[in-house]
């Protein structure tokens, strides 16, 4: 094993938590009564927006709209990307990192592992959060989808990783994510083996095979050092 390509969001960073945080200033700075249901509401379109993205969609046009179309059905007219611009600043200051990974990166980098970064978002948000983390210098690079312009699964994301660096293959490289749909499912799109990182131990339904399952920090580490 040569390279490990680790997803970002709920992977090695707590975006759930970041997503909350600022979900709950954004709502609240704009006088919303029941934050539990617009954010109910939000979750729902926010992953619709996603999965459109991941399958070729204009990117920019629907994160631009998104908090225009949540807040219409909450009976409030926002500027749409004004409110994602706000949104993004507040994401860009939620950087904690889940427990366990910093041992394991700094045990990977002393094995001698190249470690990259490929995670679907916004650039300056993504670049902001990952450096607050204090996690940016364990990386050799980090492919982020806006940059790239093309988003996790499509295997276009993963071209880019294979242009900067020629001699990656399946048999030295394997990616590292939570999301099947996007992290699992892509690298399958490319031919690379993959670990899928399941902490709340959900059941696959999906069609998406990982090559392997872990659900904490220990195990990963152990499986990344044995290749």
């Amino acid at each position: 094993m040569k390279y490990v390509i680790f997803d970002l969001d709920d992977t090695l960073l707590d975006f759930q938590a970041a997503e909350q945080a600022s979900l709950t200033t954004i709502l609240t700075r704009y006088h919303v009564p029941d934050l539990a249901v617009a954010k109910r509401i939000y979750l729902a379109h926010n992953q619709q927006v996603w999965q459109q993205i991941e399958h070729g969609a204009n990117r920019d046009q629907l994160l631009d709209q998104r908090f225009k179309i949540v807040f219409a059905k909450l009976g409030i007219t926002v500027d749409g990307p004004k409110v994602q611009h706000q949104y993004n600043d507040l994401l860009g200051q939620g950087f904690q990192v889940l427990p366990g990974v910093a041992p394991m990166l700094t045990k990977l980098r002393a094995a001698g592992l190249v470690l990259l970064i490929g995670t679907n978002g916004v650039q300056d948000t993504q670049i902001k959060r990952l450096v607050g983390s204090g996690l940016a210098n364990q990386f050799d690079h980090v492919f982020i989808s806006e940059t790239v312009g093309f988003a996790k699964p499509d295997r276009r994301f993963f071209d880019a990783i294979f242009a900067m660096y020629p001699d990656l293959s399946p048999k030295n490289t394997v990616m590292v994510g939570d999301s099947l749909a996007s992290d699992i499912a892509g690298a399958a799109n490319v031919g690379l083996p993959s670990i899928w990182f399941n902490p709340h131990h959900l059941a696959n339904l999906s069609d998406v095979h990982p090559t392997a399952t872990v659900t904490n920090f220990d195990q990963l580490q152990q499986l990344l050092l044995s290749k």
